[in-house]
């Protein structure tokens, strides 16, 4: 059996792993499923169709699974699902998705979810991320790998965010942030690329190499977003090693709308 504080409410069919530790007066629904090695902090509220993984500490007044805030929502079986050894911290909400948005809310593995951090629904966050405290995002919002947002970052609706890109603290971002890029203000503008956090990733000279050549092809030689694109496919023969990168980009940018845009 797992280790339930006495005062905590667990539904008889929610499906709990026996190393699952669950604190004082958190209360979890039928349709939740927590597998090994979780922690649940006294005072949460996890409901809903939740699916939360391997081995996460969730810390105390933190809302799971609970119904999106869509007016257009009827009470359908939609989904939250987290993945492994994610910290999240206190007064966190996470939302199910909505049917209109395929249903599903996702956290991957190896977050770093800082206080009062939101996931509205439908968004889809990746691995290895920190959310800084407040970071608030609408809903339909998708998030890379290796993302870090800072304090008080706010996300329109159907942004898209890169891997590898930064925000500073109390950005708000209107148009889709591109991999590597760092930005700041309100609306956020395109300030650097993330060259400190590439490098703590290991990244080669010759990858930072091309993500500069992105960066001038973005922001610095007054290019439409179809010359860019060509200049930083060019980069490919010029650094070979970055070919990840490169493609990286030039997927994102593929997908760029003129209704939403990228940084600038």
């Amino acid at each position: 059996m797992a280790d339930i504080h006495s005062t905590a409410i667990v539904d008889p069919k929610a499906e709990l792993d026996s190393t699952v530790v669950v604190g004082p007066y958190s209360c979890i629904g039928p349709y939740v499923r927590v597998e090994a090695g979780t922690r649940i902090a006294s005072h949460c509220v996890i409901e809903g169709h939740t699916t939360i993984g391997r081995d996460n500490r969730i810390f105390q007044f933190v809302s799971l699974g609970s119904d999106n805030q869509d007016r257009k929502y009827k009470g359908e079986p939609c989904e939250l699902k987290i993945g492994d050894r994610n910290t999240i911290r206190e007064y966190s909400t996470y939302h199910i998705g909505t049917v209109q948005g395929g249903g599903l809310t996702r956290l991957g593995n190896d977050n770093w979810m800082m206080a009062y951090t939101h996931l509205a629904h439908d968004c889809q966050v990746g691995d290895n991320c920190i959310f800084a405290n407040n970071t608030q995002l609408a809903g339909h919002v998708v998030v890379g790998d290796w993302v870090i947002l800072g304090g008080f970052t706010v996300v329109h609706q159907f942004v898209r965010i890169g891997d590898h890109s930064m925000s500073a603290m109390c950005s708000l971002l209107f148009g889709d942030l591109p991999p590597f890029v760092m930005c700041q203000g309100q609306p956020a503008q395109a300030r650097s690329m993330n060259f400190e956090g590439l490098r703590r990733r290991g990244f080669s000279s010759e990858r930072l190499n091309a993500v500069k050549g992105m960066h001038k092809a973005l922001y610095r030689d007054g290019l439409t977003l179809e010359q860019t694109q060509t200049q930083i496919a060019d980069l490919a023969r010029l650094f070979p090693e970055a070919r990840s990168d490169i493609d990286l980009m030039l997927a994102f940018l593929a997908n760029s709308t003129p209704q939403r845009g990228i940084v600038r």
